[in-house]
């Protein structure tokens, strides 16, 4: 039995949690308070692993952070076109968002990043297509709550998957975690997972 975990985790998010659990990482959460801000001209790929990069160092600065445990810091968005979509105010906006990507592939960027010693990003970049959507079903998907704190105002794990005609990249990275990428950076920083 492990007596220390081996990583943080600069993320409240529940799904960040079971993926990690799924791959069998231990680990303990940190809150971290990060501007989520875009910077203006920023491109997405850049947005979200300055985020990741950002969460994790903020972890990392905590008190509580041991020196001897890196810290994992993640972000993702949906971008339709070039337009970043965060989470939805409400449900005018997340119908909104829902009809833009009504019909069309639109794209999942996730970054993850580790501090420690080091540090080291990973990207991940998914193709997402939706099935054209009714207005009132994406009315009464938000009734449903689930889209209210999701980017994009969807969540893929959940019933948004009925919407999804077709994934090209990551499951994992579109929940929020790309394992992949998560698995590798862990390597690199010679944590064994198996």
């Amino acid at each position: 039995m492990k007596t220390q975990p081996d990583i943080y985790l600069a993320s409240a998010s529940p799904r960040r949690a079971e993926l990690l659990e799924q791959i069998g990482v231990t680990f303990i959460v940190l809150n971290v308070d990060v501007d989520e801000q875009q910077l203006a001209g920023e491109a997405p790929a850049d947005y979200v692993t300055r985020l990741a990069l950002a969460k994790a160092r903020a972890g990392k600065a905590l008190p509580g952070a041991k020196d001897s445990c890196p810290v994992l810091g993640a972000d993702t968005t949906v971008v339709a076109g070039n337009l970043i979509m965060g989470k939805p105010r409400d449900r005018d906006h997340a119908v909104a968002m829902l009809q833009q990507l009504s019909g069309r592939t639109h794209q999942v960027i996730s970054a993850v990043a580790l501090a420690g010693v080091s540090e080291a990003v990973r990207l991940s970049i998914s193709n997402v297509r939706f099935r054209t959507l009714a207005v009132a079903e994406c009315q009464a998907y938000w009734e449903t709550g689930e889209p209210w704190d999701k980017a994009g105002g969807y969540a893929i794990q959940g019933r948004a998957a009925q919407f999804v005609e077709r994934l090209e990249g990551s499951y994992s990275g579109v929940m929020g975690l790309p394992l992949y990428e998560t698995a590798d950076l862990l390597k690199e920083f010679n944590i064994n997972i198996l």
